[in-house]
């Protein structure tokens, strides 16, 4: 072999070596492959976007979200972030995200139906109070691992509503005009086209009163159903939030990661963490 040859198979390892490095820490565009130090540097700007993005969103939210938000690390925000993100692109791409805001302000889109509603029907883990009750698939399995851990602690869950379609929703928020008036059905009632329950991820626990906190159903729910992703959405003292008086009884399944970060984050409460998370969404696009 000759020096010449042995000089180019060298060469060659050289680059073999450099591209396989870089192919861990840097990427190459237009042939330029980037130094450690412009990767850094890079990394840093785009830290510096992702914050003032952040900052500018809580800045557009309300003054109750805007005290409840706590981030003491901004680059641990955006590792969490990241993670409620990847779980909310899980869903069917046909499908809604399972992050959807919907409220007095946001619609769901006409005539939506979840894609894949799994009827609920009698079973060892929970009871249901009604033949016709239904949740999306992720929300189905999720209610079983949640009603399986409470069963382990004494306590049996009880489902009395699930997924209401808009016109179910409207015979329900009608009735409830007949019966209080429309400002007082406003404060307990969604109009159609804006309740959780259509999205088929929210249920109505127990015997949906008050009184249903002091139960040791309500009480483990309480306790525990964060754990298992399932977040109380309108909590005592928030109706000038979510624009409805407190419901002990209505969990909607929105994953451990999500409940984990509006805990950290957003003052435990559902309605200002998915407005960051729809807003963040929404500036993506």
């Amino acid at each position: 072999m000759t020096k010449q040859t042995v000089f180019l198979l060298a060469g060659a390892a050289i680059c073999i070596s450099s591209l396989a490095v870089i192919g861990g820490i840097s990427y190459a565009s237009d042939k330029k492959i980037m130094m450690p130090a412009a990767i850094e540097s890079e990394k840093d700007s785009i830290k510096k976007i992702q914050a003032e993005k952040v900052t500018g969103i809580i800045s557009t939210m309300g003054e109750r979200a805007k005290n409840a938000v706590r981030i003491d690390d901004m680059d641990a925000f955006i590792a969490d972030l990241d993670k409620v993100l990847a779980f909310n692109a899980e869903n069917p791409a046909n499908d809604l995200p399972l992050l959807t805001l919907v409220d007095k302000q946001h619609y769901l889109p006409d005539g939506y139906v979840p894609k894949q509603l799994i009827p609920l029907v009698k079973n060892n883990d929970f009871s249901i109070n009604r033949g016709d009750l239904s949740l999306r698939a992720e929300a189905e399995a999720a209610l079983h691992t949640l009603s399986q851990a409470a069963l382990k602690d004494g306590t049996r869950l009880l489902v009395s509503s699930s997924y209401r379609s808009y016109e179910y929703q409207k015979t329900v928020y009608e009735k409830w005009v007949r019966i209080d008036g429309q400002e007082e059905a406003d404060r307990e009632s969604a109009r159609p086209g804006t309740s959780q329950h259509q999205l088929g991820t929210a249920v109505d626990f127990g015997s949906i009163t008050d009184d249903f906190a002091e139960t040791p159903e309500g009480s483990w729910l309480y306790a525990n159903a964060e754990e298992y992703g399932w977040s109380l959405s309108f909590p005592q003292g928030y109706e000038d939030v979510t624009g409805y008086r407190w419901e002990c009884w209505h969990f909607r399944y929105i994953g451990k990661d999500a409940c984990r970060f509006q805990k950290k984050y957003f003052g435990d409460i559902q309605q200002f963490m998915i407005e960051f998370i729809n807003s963040w969404t929404a500036a993506q696009n």
